[in-house]
């Protein structure tokens, strides 16, 4: 949260939506909008805190069953032929724990989610991803991970993993301080976005922005890069195996792509 008390993920949807009203209907912490970005219109989506979230465990910005479906329709309704880039705003802390949540069937609602960024994106829709906070766990697959590009800023509170530290230290029977000694050692292990980025999922890092305020200025500059990403996008495959030929990946996720290329030779 920023010192207002907003979650990253809407103040930074609200900044680079200028006044923009937020589209009708679909549950409150859902937030998307159509606005003109780089000169060109673009549909924002975002998932933010509601308090008053019929689930309890969806309060704080966690991707529950309402968010999961809500930003699977908001990205089908942009799905109109036009070529439109898809701007997703990541602040996310994790997907929705609950028996509710298991109950009604979380897993297909953040399978709807991501299979709508990925059917978008192989539509010709670019699809990109701005992490101005967490993205974590599910939620990260659900909203965001299924992008052309991945564009983070380059500041202290942006975290990028697979699991939330806490739950992590819980499932390897570890403290959190030694799992962030690990991370020191251990490239997937750690969380800091500059770890993340080296394993070469990262299109661009933006530095030099106030994360938490931003300005005019500030926002002028990573709506540039977003514009310049997806100009990138449009030049490139829409697959996902630009993730694999950076030279950080090349580096760092060598094993990786050496399973890939055996699967692919054995599948021929």
């Amino acid at each position: 949260m920023t010192e207002a008390g907003l979650s990253r993920g809407r103040v930074w949807f609200e900044a680079l939506a200028a006044g923009a009203p937020l589209l009708a209907g679909g549950p409150a912490s859902v937030l998307a909008a159509d606005v003109e970005l780089g000169g060109e219109r673009v549909r924002m989506i975002a998932v933010a805190p509601d308090p008053d979230n019929r689930f309890p465990r969806a309060r704080t910005g966690e991707v529950g069953l309402d968010e999961g479906w809500g930003v699977a329709a908001r990205v089908r309704e942009a799905m109109d032929g036009s070529g439109r880039l898809i701007l997703a705003i990541v602040d996310v802390p994790s997907q929705a724990y609950g028996r509710a949540e298991e109950l009604y069937g979380i897993h297909l609602a953040c399978a709807a989610a991501a299979d709508a960024y990925a059917s978008a994106r192989l539509a010709g829709h670019p699809v990109v991803s701005l992490i101005v906070g967490r993205a974590l766990s599910g939620a990260f697959l659900a909203h965001g991970y299924q992008s052309n590009r991945v564009l983070a800023l380059d500041d202290a509170g942006v975290s990028i993993h697979a699991m939330g530290k806490q739950a992590a230290a819980r499932v390897t029977k570890r403290t959190v301080e030694q799992l962030e000694k690990l991370g020191e050692e251990i490239l997937p292990l750690a969380y800091d976005v500059r770890s993340f980025a080296r394993l070469g999922l990262i299109h661009e890092l933006i530095d030099g922005v106030d994360a938490d305020a931003p300005g005019d200025t500030d926002v002028a500059k990573v709506a540039g890069r977003v514009a310049a990403a997806v100009a990138d996008a449009r030049q490139g495959p829409r697959d996902l195996s630009s993730r694999l030929a950076s030279v950080a990946a090349r580096e760092n996720r060598a094993a990786s792509i050496r399973v890939r290329e055996a699967l692919r030779r054995q599948w021929a």
